[in-house]
């Protein structure tokens, strides 16, 4: 076979459309714009589609409804509609008068720690008391002002709150009840993690931590929405939780689970936290235990775990004693678990797997005559749908429910709008029924509405369950990280297991 003999052409050089914008790649700054691509911040890729002539594809027209904002209760008796799914404390309502709270508490005996030193502690308590008193709350004055020693501040952080506690017993007769916290810079100071532990782990101390940067009435506002929360208040309650005429919740006796599990990287232990409802027919109050597994894991562990016939310490054993505790002895005929994080991929997992381990714990109360029923509510925020009203620059409005054309065609599931928001910021809530008893539908999308409203938060687009489970993840794996001691009990897999908190806080909104 012969074989022709070709000279080598020279190589052409590179022509560049006009309308390409080559990426340059410096350190880490190619990944963002590749994932921003087609959002709202990407400003090179749609260059490429025109050069490549990929035209966008029109949006999706679907109808949805409208659910009427819930009316809450303030103090003193008084309605008000939230305006945009958000509400403020510090509105003035009738008459020119700041609202007040629905049951404030009696805060004595506590006391003022202070870990930074620019921080005018004079003007703070002046401006605490006189935002407590305008909020309904009976603030007295702090037993003592407790200043952490300059030479102490050059200690690592578990020194640190370790000398503090030191001055604290020396200086106080007793325990105080509750400890306002002045973190050195910020909230994710290195002092934030043992000194919650020790509080919360070791005293059994309720505490709030603070910033001491932009201090306004506001913030103060806030900071006393979650004292008077932790210390065993009411800020406020849905009218219809009043008149205990929520559907499908005040008539039976229901208990709410919010469910999360959280990673924190590759390496390192994920943690599961459940949250669950107390004092039934109210949907306020919220108690929560978390646990340490294998990292990874995309089931939450632990739920069930009989080590003798007679004894389980799983996560749902010790919920369900405490809303047996708290309800005048009352078990629930129906449990609502609000599930946030799992993929389509894993639905029949979390059905199949942790809600047969929910029922076993419920199992294993022997009790021929109680038979609980159960709905699983799937929550999923990471979606990328967003919805816009034709013809307008605006959001859809808060309380807005699409249910048709773009679900599920099998699946119970609708998107969810709850708050308001700039232009394509809001994140739509997708909601997916996956429960063994499927109760009327609307009344779900209602009580989904109401439990998102239940937040006390600006941020609301998540449902009061998920936020407070999320919450408390975040805090109890602190205990982990500040921990340098090795404590496998319970634990399995070689990591530390997450300390059990406290008798004095173990049922309080501690992770408010």
């Amino acid at each position: 076979m012969k074989y022709s003999k070709q000279e080598a052409s020279p190589p052409s050089p590179r022509v560049i459309p006009p309308k390409f914008v080559p990426l340059k790649a410096h350190g880490s700054s190619r990944i963002p714009m590749a994932r921003r691509g087609f959002g709202t911040k990407g400003h090179r890729i749609p260059l490429l589609t025109n050069h490549f002539n990929i035209e966008k594809p029109s949006n999706t027209q679907v109808e949805g409804r409208v659910l009427e904002p819930p009316k809450l209760k303030f103090g003193d008796d008084k309605d008000v509609l939230p305006r945009d799914g958000r509400w403020n404390f510090n509105d003035k309502g009738l008459m020119n008068q700041m609202q007040t709270l629905v049951a404030p508490t009696l805060i004595t005996h506590w006391a003022i720690v202070n870990f930074c030193a620019h921080c005018d502690i004079n003007n703070l308590c002046r401006d605490l008391l006189r935002c407590s008193k305008a909020k309904g709350i009976d603030l007295r004055e702090p037993y003592s002002v407790i200043q952490e020693n300059q030479q102490s501040s050059r200690n690592p952080a578990p020194v640190r709150v370790e000398l503090m506690f030191e001055e604290i017993q020396r200086k106080l007769p007793g325990p105080p009840r509750f400890i306002l916290c002045i973190l050195p810079e910020r909230k994710n100071s290195d002092v934030y993690g043992p000194w919650k532990r020790k509080c919360l782990v070791d005293h059994g101390i309720v505490t709030q931590c603070m910033a001491p940067t932009c201090i306004d009435d506001q913030y103060l506002t806030n900071l006393l929405l979650k004292i008077n929360a932790k210390m065993g208040g009411l800020n406020t309650l849905l009218s219809v939780e009043c008149l205990q005429s929520i559907p499908f919740v005040s008539s039976i006796p229901t208990m709410i689970f919010g469910m999360v599990l959280s990673h924190s990287g590759s390496d390192v232990p994920s943690t599961a936290a459940i949250v669950s409802s107390r004092k039934w027919p109210l949907i306020c109050r919220y108690r929560a235990s978390a646990r340490a597994q294998s990292a990874r894991v995309e089931t939450i562990d632990g739920l069930f775990e009989p080590v003798s016939p007679e004894r389980d310490e799983g996560l749902i054993r010790e919920l369900l004693e405490d809303f047996y505790q708290s309800t005048s002895k009352v078990k629930p005929e129906h449990i609502i678990i609000f599930r946030d994080g799992v993929s389509e991929s894993r639905f029949e997992q979390v059905v199949n797997v942790e809600l047969e381990q929910i029922k076993q714990a419920c199992r294993f109360i022997r009790d021929d005559e109680w038979d609980p029923k159960f709905t699983v509510i799937v929550t999923q925020k990471t979606q990328r749908t967003n919805f816009l009203q034709p013809k307008s620059d605006a959001n859809v409005p808060p309380g807005t429910i699409i249910d048709t054309k773009i679900c599920h065609p099998k699946n119970n599931d609708f998107y969810l709008c709850a708050q308001n928001g700039p232009l394509v910021s809001i994140i739509q809530t997708r909601v997916g029924l996956y429960g063994v008893h499927i109760t009327t539908f609307f009344l779900i999308k209602s009580v989904s509405l109401l439990m998102t409203c239940k937040s006390w938060f600006i941020r609301c687009h998540m449902f009061a369950p998920i936020w407070y489970a999320h919450q408390a993840a975040a805090l109890m794996s602190q205990f982990v990280k500040s921990d340098t001691t090795s404590n496998s009990s319970g634990g399995g897999g070689g990591f530390t297991q997450i300390p059990k908190l406290h008798e004095n806080v173990c049922d309080s909104m501690f992770f408010c």
